[in-house]
């Protein structure tokens, strides 16, 4: 790799940092072999390649992210959504729209990875999978049920829906694929687009992950946490985090049955839960009407604040806006992990409805509410990732373009097992590997241990011998066992012996012992 020079130097230098995963880097171990050392190196080159291709790369990315901005003394949360969509251009202001949806909600929503579709779902049943942008509806259900959760899995052309009991998986036509009856009353869903699993929480307590690939239960672990009240996902490393009513945040892993980490967040049950894009920050809303900001690569409390009313859900964008759902209102802030806010960004207001969940549309500048009257696109500028990487989702792609993608990403399917806290360690070498090594006399002298242990432990065969070492230790061995058989046996030889005696002392004449007491005592004998 060539080094940072020209004027653009310090530039490409400064974002080359933000794409390095890890500081270490190879250096020559004197007992590895040479092929060992080249492919380390190879790897080591290929690695330091791609940070300076993205760096060179960011340079030429001229779209940039636009907030909303005040002149004078005006504050930018007094504007209205009315009059944002009067100063935007036609194909934005299309694109907020109100569904209005009073028989069926209050509803749930999500959004595909690539931001194109929206899938909604009504508590009294109705489902609906649509292109948003485009109007265009994909599939309607009315289940005659209650529904939970949605969420879309790989791409917009399935869909899993928590219904009343089960958990259904749904085709884009609206047609169930697969019943999953392993998961019961489920409230939450989080879906891993790189493992393809789907995980599960709600009213039992448990922590389901099922592959959607193969249609294998990966795991199913005891949260021994009580109910789930909320459920989210860190984009970073994969790791779950559940909220509990005791306000208690665990994090989980597939990998382990036990919770890597546990937080007291809050005095009550946790409301919502939501990571950022980077993975360091964690943001907590109890029911006691705190939120609070955390660092995650220390567990530590940044920042605390004091909602009107418990939250309802959390939700944060790709450029770090954070939007709180309270009530009928929504609430959204601007740097709310690097300074401690004093006024929000934008506020919202549904009048006579409540707000049920909120999420940020991929690569546009819409929050989608989902509320008990129907569903809200609002205008939020800035919120959207502007430069986007079309070899990893893009919102323009084909039919072909999606299925290509599917076909790779299936062949490139990560395990469950490599979900970690610190997902850096996969590919890395083990520096104590060489010290735990042995030489070739102690595995001489481990295998002459083992094969003496073992010749020990072999069983003595049965000989004829009375005086074996096998009969020595069974007759030490079952000496004061009470055994019916062995009582029966030692009598019947005393009986034998003493007729044995009687038939010698008839043979020599000697009188028996009944004749010397005479017939008036024999009895007694």
């Amino acid at each position: 790799m060539g080094k940072f020079t020209g004027k653009n130097g310090t530039q490409e230098r400064a974002n080359a940092s933000k794409y390095e995963r890890s500081k270490g880097q190879f250096k020559s171990n004197r007992g590895a072999s040479g092929k060992l050392k080249h492919g380390l190196k190879k790897i080591d080159n290929q690695y330091k390649e791609a940070i300076h291709s993205a760096a060179a790369t960011e340079m030429l990315l001229q779209e940039d992210a636009g907030f909303l901005e005040a002149e004078g003394m005006e504050k930018t949360y007094k504007f209205k959504q009315d009059e944002i969509k009067a100063a935007v251009d036609q194909t934005t202001s299309n694109k907020a729209f109100d569904l209005k949806l009073p028989e069926f909600g209050p509803y749930t929503l999500d959004y595909s990875r690539n931001g194109t579709h929206l899938l909604i779902g009504g508590m009294k049943g109705h489902i609906a999978s649509m292109d948003w942008r485009k109007g265009e509806l994909r599939a309607e259900l009315h289940l005659g049920e209650t529904v939970n959760a949605v969420k879309y899995l790989q791409n917009e052309q399935f869909f899993a829906v928590a219904q009343k009991k089960y958990t259904f998986i749904y085709d884009h036509e609206g047609t169930e694929v697969h019943r999953m009856k392993q998961h019961v009353e489920v409230k939450n869903m989080e879906f891993f687009p790189y493992h393809y699993l789907l995980a599960t929480s709600g009213n039992t307590g448990y922590l389901k992950y099922q592959d959607v690939s193969t249609g294998t239960l990966v795991n199913e672990i005891k949260t021994k946490l009580g109910p789930t009240q909320s459920m989210t996902q860190n984009p970073w490393n994969a790791i779950i985090h559940l909220g509990s009513s005791t306000g208690v945040v665990s994090l989980w892993s597939p990998a382990s049955n036990e919770a890597l980490v546990k937080i007291q967040s809050c005095r009550g049950p946790v409301k919502a839960v939501a990571c950022d894009r980077s993975g360091n920050y964690m943001a907590v809303a109890g029911a006691d009407k705190t939120l609070k900001i955390w660092d995650i690569r220390n567990y530590k409390e940044l920042f605390s604040y004091t909602t009107p009313t418990p939250a309802s859900d959390l939700t944060i964008s790709d450029n770090g806006l954070m939007s709180v759902s309270w009530g009928p209102h929504v609430t959204v802030w601007k740097d709310a992990f690097k300074t401690k806010q004093q006024s929000p960004y934008m506020n919202h207001l549904i009048p006579g409805s409540r707000i049920q969940k909120i999420r940020y549309v991929p690569f546009e500048d819409f929050l989608g509410v989902g509320h008990s009257t129907g569903v809200s696109n609002l205008i939020i500028p800035g919120s959207g990732e502007a430069n986007f990487d079309a070899l990893e989702v893009n919102p323009y792609e084909t039919a072909k373009m999606r299925q290509d993608s599917e076909v790779r990403t299936l062949l490139q399917k990560l395990p469950a097992d490599t979900i970690s806290l610190d997902p850096n360690y996969i590919g890395t070498v083990d520096k104590n590997a060489g010290q735990a090594r042995l030489s070739a006399k102690e595995l001489a002298e481990l295998k002459a241990k083992q094969q003496n242990n073992e010749k020990e432990a072999e069983i003595r065969p049965n000989v004829k011998g009375k005086n074996s070492a096998l009969r020595k230790y069974l007759r030490k061995k079952t000496q004061n066992v009470i055994d019916q058989r062995k009582m029966r046996l030692e009598a019947n030889l005393k009986k034998e012996k003493e007729l044995r005696q009687q038939k010698a002392k008839r043979d020599r004449g000697e009188p028996e012992e009944k004749e010397l007491l005479g017939p008036a005592l024999a009895r007694f004998k």
